[in-house]
C-alpha cells in the first residue's frame, strides 16, 4: 500500500510499537501522522499499567489532532472512542487507518477505508529494509501482549521470506 495519504493511528499500534521501542517505524513509513485526542486519552488512561507509555504518550501528543464529528457509518458499529475517531477522521479526510482491533478493521473494510496494522507495519519495514528481519520484532510484539494468531504470523512472515 504505497500512499501519500496521512495515517491516523489508534492506541493499540502506538502502545505496542512504543513498548518495543519502534515508534520510529511510523515516521519512516507514513507520509504524515495524526493521532485523535480520544486516542491520546485512551493511552493516558492506561498509562499507569503500561511500561513505555510515557514515551508513547509524548509521541502521540506531538501528532495530536482534534476529534471530528462521529461519522454515522462508524457510529452504528459501537466501537471504542479511539477506533471511532480514527475511522471518522479517515472518512472525513481520506486517510489510512492504523488499527489492530478486529472489529474496527472489519468496519474499515466495510467502509473501504485503507488500513494497516502493527503486523503490516513490520512487514512493510522489512520489505523496505528498514529492519534486518521481521521475525525478531514480531516476537517482541507478541511478548508485550499483542494478540496475533500463530497462523496469521506465519503467513505474514512467509510474505517476507522468513
Amino acid at each position: 500500500m504505497a500512499t501519500s495519504k496521512p495515517w491516523v493511528v489508534n492506541a493499540s499500534p502506538l502502545i505496542v510499537l512504543g513498548k518495543v521501542g519502534r515508534l520510529d517505524l511510523l515516521h519512516s513509513l507514513a507520509p504524515s501522522l495524526v493521532v485523535p485526542r480520544s486516542v491520546i486519552a485512551e493511552i493516558a488512561a492506561g498509562a499507569q499499567d503500561d511500561c513505555g507509555s510515557d514515551a508513547t504518550l509524548g509521541w502521540a501528543k506531538e501528532h495530536a489532532v482534534a476529534d471530528v464529528p462521529l461519522a454515522p457509518a462508524v457510529a452504528h458499529w459501537d466501537l471504542g472512542a479511539g477506533e471511532s475517531q480514527v475511522l471518522s477522521r479517515c472518512l472525513a479526510y481520506d486517510c489510512v487507518a492504523v488499527l489492530d482491533d478486529g472489529e474496527a478493521r472489519a468496519c474499515a473494510q466495510s467502509l473501504a477505508v485503507p488500513l494497516i496494522g502493527t503486523l503490516g507495519i513490520i512487514l512493510r519495514a522489512r520489505k523496505l529494509e528498514l529492519i534486518p528481519a521481521a521475525r525478531p520484532l514480531v516476537d517482541r510484539v507478541l511478548a508485550v501482549g499483542s494478540r496475533l494468531s500463530s497462523s496469521l504470523v506465519e503467513a505474514a512472515l512467509r510474505q517476507v521470506g522468513e
